[in-house]
């Protein structure tokens, strides 16, 4: 069975190396500065393919002319894992078994680009892994196969995205063989009037409004821990906050405000309690522990946060 892997993100590279031995060919974006998609940096499936020693292809859009070379291949299935381009219809007619992706959410809830990071946003407790046959609609093929999987408590982006990621690589091997022994499973259509969309993350989503709930404030940390980072500002400079937990309930204080220096951190006012930021970066220095922060920062009680 003649296999092409489509992978971008470091989020791929587990399953790339999971069912390397099916792989005819792999394909992926041509690389491009560390940003979105799951989290981790572009180029990481392009040197493993090269580690491997598996012929590579990489692309910009199905315009390009190396896309007639993978017509030629005349592949019989396409696995997808955070590809991060669109494949077109003509595309995905070409395989003869058909094209399979794996999406890390449970479907039909948070279709689109970021579901990793929206789970997280939101407050969901459980989250999942789905493997759907591909058609021309963004992540709306017939299920395949779906897993739940709890979130852990205070878990960040990068951490969740690495445990899916790795459940992933758990889960394609046999799948793939099942296939390639004529083992396609039954789909289960999706009910599309049940269907969330996840928008895609942009720098300013990062921006810490203190006049919201302390809880939202912390999931946003975590949310955007890789990009953009949550951020705020003092006297005008940027200060990137990498980690954050809910601080105990206050007094009313101006939202905002440095209330405390603590052994784990800076205890800030939010709306009807506080935050603890614990792993902060201001612009220009290095990365620290919030509370190593103060101390070479003077008289930070009582600065407020813009």
């Amino acid at each position: 069975m003649r296999t092409l892997f489509f992978g971008s993100s470091g989020f791929s590279v587990p399953a790339l190396q999971s069912i390397d031995s099916f792989i005819s060919c792999v394909v992926t974006k041509r690389a491009k500065p560390k940003g979105r998609g799951y989290l981790m940096e572009d180029g990481e499936v392009k040197r493993l393919a090269q580690k491997l020693n598996l012929p590579l292809v990489e692309m910009d859009s199905f315009k390009d002319t190396g896309v007639h070379d993978l017509v030629a291949l005349k592949p019989d299935l396409l696995v997808v894992v955070s590809f991060g381009l669109i494949i077109p219809k003509w595309f995905l007619d070409v395989p003869s078994v058909g094209a399979i992706n794996v999406h890390p959410s449970l479907l039909p809830k948070y279709r689109g680009p970021a579901p990793i990071q929206w789970a997280i946003r939101n407050g969901d407790t459980e989250t999942g892994i789905t493997i759907i046959k591909m058609n021309e609609k963004m992540d709306a093929g017939d299920i395949l196969y779906q897993e739940s999987v709890m979130l852990g408590i205070g878990e960040n982006a990068e951490v969740l995205s690495g445990r899916l990621a790795q459940r992933t690589a758990e889960i394609l091997p046999d799948f793939v063989k099942g296939i390639a022994m004529g083992r396609l499973p039954s789909g289960l259509p999706q009910k599309d009037e049940e269907a969330t969309y996840t928008p895609m993350i942009v720098k300013e989503m990062g921006l810490i409004a203190w006049t919201t709930d302390p809880a939202d404030i912390v999931r946003q940390v975590r949310a955007l821990v890789a990009w953009p980072t949550a951020f705020t500002f003092l006297n005008g400079k940027l200060l990137k906050v990498f980690d954050a937990a809910l601080g105990r309930k206050t007094a009313e204080a101006d939202p905002g405000t440095v209330l405390e220096v603590t052994p784990d951190g800076l205890l800030v006012g939010a709306l009807g309690g506080s935050v603890l930021l614990k792993d902060v970066q201001l612009e220009n220095r290095k990365r620290m522990n919030a509370s190593e922060f103060a101390r070479g920062y003077r008289s930070i009680v009582g600065e407020k946060f813009a």
